[in-house]
């Protein structure tokens, strides 16, 4: 039924609902209006290196460039988007606290842009919560799950975000890998190195015997190191992550792979009925993630307990109109 004219139709009118629902959001505590056609590209979560919010951020800055440069006649084909983070640091990880400011700095940039228009918007919704998250999750079109593969335990987040009807973009890590076998290979948009070519990957760019240089990224390197987004407190820092010797969480490595990862997330985008086709696909096949299934296997698997039989005599009940007497 994916397919089907109708069930897409309703499909993408509870979608458009949650995303003005968001929308209201960010006019109330931003004052700025974001167009709800436009994709809505959420990573969420907790900030840390491995989870790389910096490599997300780092693409925007190329998507920012990119519609800088673009003609009137390019622009009226791009995609629009509306990149929204969240989540908190710990009180003394210093660099996850440097992410967080380099992209309000872009935010700041982005959004105050009359020459970017509604074909980009950037925003740090801040005290990331589960109250947020309700409003979060069911508007997202695209969610990013990118951390350095082999580095996530499992995640659930991705889960939430797919059963809430979007697509995701990641790396081959934790449950991305699960999900992506049950929904289907063209329901994920993946990329980087795999988990068994990473340490081989970090040593060659620790001792020079990978080189990254691409023009996109020497861009945004060179506008981070004028303080184009941020003060030199939070560029120096940055800069001296992504030198070779220090990217340990292989941001520069995965950036092109990133970047094409994201110009097919366009592509299908454009095509509505594709996409919507995609994301009712994935929401169908995510079953195999119920925590009844979960706790079962835990009980078969790992505690080797049988579950109680369930006897409606021992359930305390009270009759209602008994207590009106």
């Amino acid at each position: 039924h994916k397919d089907n004219a109708d069930l897409q139709r309703e499909f993408a009118d509870a979608k458009k609902k949650n995303k003005m629902r968001l929308a209201a959001y960010i006019k109330k505590h931003f004052g700025i209006e974001v167009n709800t056609d436009a994709l809505f590209d959420v990573q969420v979560k907790r900030i840390h290196e491995y989870k790389r919010q910096l490599l997300n951020i780092l693409a925007v800055i190329v998507r920012y460039n990119q519609i800088k440069k673009m003609s009137a006649e390019d622009k009226a084909k791009a995609v629009p988007r509306v990149n929204i983070f969240g989540g908190k640091a710990a009180a003394g990880y210093a660099q996850a606290k440097n992410i967080i400011r380099l992209i309000t700095g872009v935010a700041n940039v982005v959004n105050n842009d009359p020459a970017v228009g509604d074909l980009l918007k950037v925003f740090f919704l801040p005290n990331y919560n589960v109250t947020l998250a309700e409003t979060i999750i069911p508007a997202n079109d695209l969610s990013e799950h990118i951390s350095t593969a082999g580095m996530e335990a499992s995640g659930t987040s991705n889960m939430k975000f797919v059963m809430n009807g979007g697509l995701i973009i990641g790396t081959f890590d934790g449950a991305n890998i699960e999900i992506r076998e049950e929904c289907g290979d063209d329901t994920m948009f993946t990329f980087g190195v795999l988990t068994e070519q990473i340490d081989e990957e970090r040593n060659k760019l620790k001792y020079g015997n990978y080189t990254v240089n691409d023009d996109r990224l020497n861009e945004v390197k060179r506008q981070i190191a004028e303080h184009k987004y941020c003060g030199e407190d939070v560029a120096g820092p940055i800069l001296k992550a992504l030198e070779p010797y220090n990217d340990y969480y292989l941001v520069t490595r995965d950036f092109v792979s990133y970047l094409d990862a994201q110009d097919k997330v366009d592509a299908t985008f454009a095509d509505k009925a594709k996409w919507n086709s995609l994301c009712i696909q994935a929401v169908a096949r995510m079953g195999k993630f119920s925590s009844d299934r979960t706790i079962k296997e835990y009980a078969d698997q790992i505690w080797h307990v049988d579950p109680a039989p369930f006897v409606p005599s021992s359930v305390s009940y009270k009759d209602p109109s008994a207590l009106k007497q």
